[in-house]
């Protein structure tokens, strides 16, 4: 089974597997041209802080979560926003609140906990995503990557 699923697993010094066929799909309310509430401007860093976010922005890039988009892709939709934790510790994080309000909700509704426990019972393996970088083993289906465009 782990031979079968090795992409879903840490390759060398790349320390995130990538989950394949559990691709996220976002479907938006509104068309281009994107209304001004849906624009944001980015929010002001001082000097430390923008070396950490472009630390992580790098980070990421080199584990292939995010991509570099071309000059002329729109790219308003999320602030970068770092929490830093008393330890020193940094995490980067998306600030996508105004992409909410225009999102179709999806009415797929999560499986109930018997149902799941039962599934699991007749399990021959057993296993979690590993939550390193919250969810960024999961894809994003390539018609919702143009949704700044």
């Amino acid at each position: 089974m782990l031979r079968k699923n090795r992409p879903a697993f840490p390759i060398g010094e790349n320390p995130l597997g990538k989950i394949k066929g559990h691709d996220i799909e976002v479907y938006l309310d509104v068309e281009r041209p994107y209304p001004p509430m849906l624009r944001r401007t980015p929010y002001p860093a001082s000097l430390e802080p923008r070396k950490e976010i472009e630390k992580h922005i790098n980070e990421l890039l080199e584990m292939d979560v995010i991509r570099k988009i071309g000059h002329n892709e729109i790219v308003e939709i999320t602030n970068p926003v770092l929490i830093t934790w008393n330890d020193g510790m940094s995490r980067l994080c998306g600030d996508f609140r105004s992409l909410n309000n225009f999102t179709k909700a999806d009415r797929y509704t999560i499986a109930r906990i018997p149902h799941a426990l039962d599934k699991l019972a007749k399990a021959t393996y057993i296993t979690k995503m590993d939550c390193m970088k919250g969810f960024h083993q999961n894809g994003v289906k390539p018609n919702s990557m143009k949704l700044p465009e």
